[in-house]
C-alpha cells in the first residue's frame, strides 16, 4: 500500500520549519528531520547541503527523496515500513556516498541521568556528558551530550560535517538543559566543538567540550573523541594497600614534577607519558620518594600557565600523549610502589573563547558579577559554586581522576582564594555572604562535599589543600566541622624558614623565632612541608640562589636545611631540580639543570636527599607521629646566639627515638652539651656534613657516648661536635 498525495503533502515540513532548518536556527530538528510516521505513512526528511540528490536505502530497495522547492539541501519522501534505513547521497559532480541518518536514532540518555543531572548529584557525570564511542541501535558511532540550559540551539561541528552548525543540531532533553545527539560513523580521533546560539540567537565562539576526554595539540583547541574504556590495569596490589601508604602515620615524601620541563628529548621535545613511565618512575623510586605530584595535567591552552589555567578538566593534556598513555604512567608508578597525586584546579578557569566562559551565551559556570566571578590576580573566571550543576561538574571531575585514572590523591590549588569572598580584593570590591561575612559559604560547602564524595568512593586516597591562611580544621573531618582534606600544605613554616635561611648567618640569631614558631601550630593540621614550584619562580630564584654565601656555602646551607626539613614534623614535598640544587630559576620551557650533576658537590646534595628519604621511610620515629604532638619534644629551642636547635622525634612505644641537632652557622660547635633520652652509645644515623654529600666530613666519627646525668630534661647527656652548617640525626645503638 502506498501513501496518497494528500497524506504525503501533509507530511512535508511546514515552510517555516524548513526555513529554520536551512538557517540553522531550529531548536528541535528531530521534530522535522528523520523518520515520521510508521508503516505506509512513514516519511523521511533529510538535510545535507552538500548533496544534489538523496535516497533512503533498505536492503536492495532504494527510495528516492525529492528535493524540497526553495530549500537547497532538504529532501523529503515516503520510506514505507518500520525497518532502519540508510542514506545514499549524490553530489553535484555525480559522486555518491552512503551514510546513516543521525535523526533516525533515539536518545541515549535515560531518565535517571536526566534526574541526577537536574538534581546536581550525578557523581559519574562523565558517563552521561561528553563524547562516548558506542554501539547504539546496532550502529557504531559517538554519542555527544553537553549542558547548555540557556542556549537556543546547540550543534556538534567538526571536519565530518565541514564545521557547519546547521547539519547536526542536537536534541534538547527537557528542563535539565542537556543537549544530545548520536552521530553514526564518528569514532576515535575525531576533532569537534559545539556551536551554540545563545538566548538572544547569536552564535557564540565555538566551544570545546567541558567533559571532553581529549583535545587537539595546542595552539589548536578543538576537543577530540577519545575512547577511554577498556584499559588493562595491572596495579591491583597497590590499590589494595595504598590506604596504609597514605595515612597520617605513613612516610610520605613527594617529588613535585612539571612533566613539560623535567626532561626534554632531542630538539626540545617534551617527554611522553610512556617515557615518563620508565624514566621518571625509575628516578623517583631510586631517589626514595614515595609519591609523584604532577603539576596540572588537565588540558590547558597556555604553556606559561603550567596547567593552572585549565580548559579541559576531563582531558589529560595531549602534550605528552593520549589518555591511555597517561594511564601507562600511573600504572607503572603503582607497579613500582609509587603513589601519584595530581594538582587539581577548581579555583578558577581562563577566559579563552573556546572555554567555559559564557558557555551558552550566559554566565553559566561563572558568576555574572565580576565582584564574584573574576580573579584579578590571574585574569581568570571563578566558578559559581552555589549552582548545583557547577558543583556537580567539579565534584564529578575529582571522582573522574580517582576512578578512571587510578590517581591516588588530589592537591587542590589556591584553596584560600576559594574560601574568602574578599581574597585579594579591596573594600567595596567584593560581595558579602548572606550573613554579611567574607567567607565563601558555597565554596566551603563544595570543598566539604567533594572530600566526602572522594573519600567515600575511594577510601584509600588523599586530598591535600594548598591553603595559606589560618582557616580552621582544613584537614579536619567534615563531621567535626572541618573541610575534610587529608592534609594541608604548611605555608607558614615554608615562608618563615626560607626567610630565615636567606639571612646571613651572622644575623640569624636575631631571627631564631622563624625556626621555632612553626612548632606552635605544627600539629593543628595534618601538614605537608612544601618546597614547591612556587618558591623557584617569578624572580625568587632557586633554592640554591636563596642561600647566602659562595658556592660551597650555599650547598652547605641547603644540606643543613634539608636535614632540618626531613627531621621536622610533617610530610615532605620537594620540587624537581631542588634535590640537586639547581642554580637557575625554574624555566617551564626547558628541562631542569641536569648538567649540575657533573659537579660532585651537586651530586652530593642529590645523594643526601636520597639518603634522607631512605632514613625517613625506614625510621618510624621520623614519620609515625608527623601530625601528633607526642612525637616531638624540644631539647634546645632557645640557643639563638649560636643558631642551634635540637629536638627528639618519637614514634610508637617500641620505636627507637631520633635526636636531631642543627647548626645554622658556618662555625663549628665543639663540645656542645645536649641531653639525651638514655645513656650509652649513640650513632650518627646521618650527618649532612659528610664528605659523600660534599661536606667537610666533620663531626663525631659516626658515634658518641652518652653518660648518666640530667640535661635538657633528659636523664643522660653527651658532649659532641656540631659541624658548621649541618644537621645531625642521632639514634641509640641498642
Amino acid at each position: 500500500m502506498t501513501t496518497g498525495p494528500d497524506t504525503a503533502a501533509a507530511a512535508h515540513p511546514p515552510p517555516g520549519a524548513a526555513a529554520r532548518i536551512l538557517a540553522g536556527t531550529h531548536d528541535d530538528p528531530f521534530a522535522v528531520l528523520g523518520p515520521h510516521g510508521t508503516g505506509a505513512a512513514r516519511h523521511v526528511t533529510v538535510f545535507d547541503p552538500g548533496a544534489a540528490a538523496m535516497a533512503a536505502v533498505i536492503g536492495a530497495a532504494v527510495h528516492p527523496l525529492a528535493p524540497l522547492p526553495d530549500a537547497t539541501g532538504l529532501f523529503h519522501g515516503p520510506v514505507p515500513g518500520d525497518a532502519p534505513y540508510g542514506l545514499r547521497a549524490t553530489g553535484p559532480d555525480g559522486a555518491q556516498w552512503d551514510m546513516e541518518d543521525p535523526y533516525r536514532f533515539g536518545p541515549v540518555l535515560g531518565e535517571i541521568d536526566e534526574y541526577l543531572i537536574g538534581e546536581g548529584t550525578h557523581h559519574a557525570l562523565w558517563h552521561a556528558l561528553g563524547a562516548h564511542v558506542m554501539m547504539h541501535e546496532h550502529v557504531h558511532g559517538t554519542h555527544f551530550a553537553v549542558w547548555a540550559p540557556n542556549a537556543r540551539r546547540v550543534s556538534v561541528v567538526g571536519g565530518f560535517n565541514a564545521w557547519d552548525g546547521r547539519r547536526h543540531v542536537m536534541r534538547k532533553r527537557g528542563a535539565t538543559g542537556v543537549w544530545e545527539i548520536f552521530l553514526p560513523g564518528i569514532g576515535e580521533g575525531a576533532a569537534y566543538k559545539y556551536e551554540i546560539l545563545g538566548p538572544d540567537g547569536r552564535a557564540q565562539p565555538l566551544k570545546a567540550d567541558p567533559v571532553g576526554f581529549g583535545s587537539e595539540h595546542p595552539p589548536e583547541n578543538a576537543s577530540v573523541v577519545r575512547d577511554i574504556t577498556g584499559y588493562g590495569w595491572r596495579d591491583a596490589g597497590w590499590m589494595e594497600t595504598r590506604a596504609q601508604a597514605q595515612s597520617r602515620s605513613a612516610p610520605i615524601s613527594i617529588y613535585e614534577v612539571h612533566l613539560g620541563s623535567w626532561r626534554r628529548k632531542a630538539h626540545g621535545r617534551r617527554i611522553s607519558y610512556r617515557e615518563a613511565a620508565e624514566e621518571l618512575v625509575a628516578y623517583a623510586t631510586g631517589m626514595g620518594f614515595t609519591h609523584l605530584e604532577l603539576l596540572p595535567v588537565s588540558e590547558y591552552p597556555f604553556d606559561g600557565s603550567w596547567g593552572y589555567q585549565p580548559v579541559g578538566l576531563y582531558a589529560p593534556t595531549v602534550r605528552h600523549g593520549p589518555p591511555h598513555e597517561f594511564r601507562d604512567l600511573i600504572d607503572a608508578a603503582h607497579l613500582a610502589g609509587l603513589g601519584v597525586i595530581l594538582d587539581w584546579v577548581p579555583g578558577h578557569f581562563p577566559t579563552d573563547p573556546h572555554g567555559l566562559g559564557r558557555f551558552d551565551g550566559t554566565a553559566l559556570y561563572e558568576h555574572a558579577d565580576p565582584k564574584e566571578g573574576f580573579h584579578r590576580d590571574w585574569n581568570t573566571l571563578i566558578y559559581n559554586y552555589g549552582r548545583r550543576e557547577v558543583k556537580n561538574y567539579l565534584t564529578a571531575n575529582a571522582l573522574y581522576w580517582l576512578e578512571e585514572y587510578h590517581v591516588d590523591g588530589l592537591r587542590v590549588d589556591a584553596v584560600a582564594s576559594m574560601l574568602y569572598r574578599d581574597y585579594s580584593r579591596d573594600e567595596g570590591e567584593w560581595v558579602p555572604n548572606i550573613h554579611g561575612g567574607n567567607e565563601n559559604l558555597e565554596a566551603i560547602d563544595f570543598l566539604k562535599d567533594m572530600n566526602i564524595a572522594a573519600y567515600g568512593a575511594h577510601p584509600g586516597i588523599m586530598t591535600v589543600a594548598e591553603e595559606s591562611t589560618s582557616f580552621p580544621k582544613v584537614s579536619g573531618p567534615v563531621h567535626e566541622g572541618g573541610l575534610g582534606f587529608g592534609f594541608k600544605w604548611n605555608m607558614g613554616w615554608m615562608n618563615d624558614t626560607l626567610r630565615y635561611m636567606a639571612e646571613d648567618p651572622v644575623n640569624r640569631k636575631y631571627h631564631h623565632d622563624k625556626l621555632t614558631f612553626g612548632l606552635h601550630y605544627a600539629f593543628s593540621e595534618n601538614f605537608v612541608l612544601p618546597i614547591s614550584h612556587d618558591e623557584v619562580v617569578h624572580g625568587k630564584g632557586s633554592m640554591y640562589t636563596r642561600m647566602p654565601g659562595d658556592h660551597a656555602t650555599k650547598l652547605a646551607n641547603l644540606r643543613a636545611y634539608y636535614g632540618f626539613m626531613w627531621g621536622h614534623p610533617g610530610k615532605k614535598l620537594l620540587f624537581m631540580g631542588q634535590e640537586f640544587g639547581q642554580q637557575a630559576e625554574w624555566n617551564h620551557d626547558a628541562e631542569i639543570g641536569w648538567h649540575h650533576l657533573d659537579d660532585p658537590a651537586h651530586r652530593g646534595l642529590q645523594r643526601l636527599v636520597r639518603d634522607l628519604n631512605t632514613l625517613y621511610r625506614g625510621t618510624p620515629a621520623l614519620h609515625v607521629k608527623d601530625a601528633d604532638p607526642d612525637g616531638f619534644q624540644w631539647l634546645e629551642g632557645g640557643d639563638a646566639d649560636q643558631s642551634v636547635i635540637a629536638w627528639i622525634r618519637r614514634g610508637g612505644p617500641d620505636d627507637t627515638p631520633v635526636v636531631m641537632l642543627t647548626n645554622f652557622t658556618p662555625v663549628e660547635r665543639p663540645a656542645y652539651r645536649i641531653g639525651l633520652p638514655q645513656a650509652g652509645p649513640w650513632r650518627e644515623a646521618l650527618n649532612t656534613d659528610a664528605a659523600l654529600y660534599g661536606g667537610g666530613n666533620r663531626g663525631n666519627m659516626g658515634r658518641i657516648e652518652a653518660t648518666e646525668g640530667e640535661s635538657h630534661g633528659q636523664p643522660a647527656h653527651a658532649q659532641l661536635t656540631l659541624p658548621p652548617l649541618s644537621t645531625l640525626f642521632l639514634t641509640p645503638e641498642d
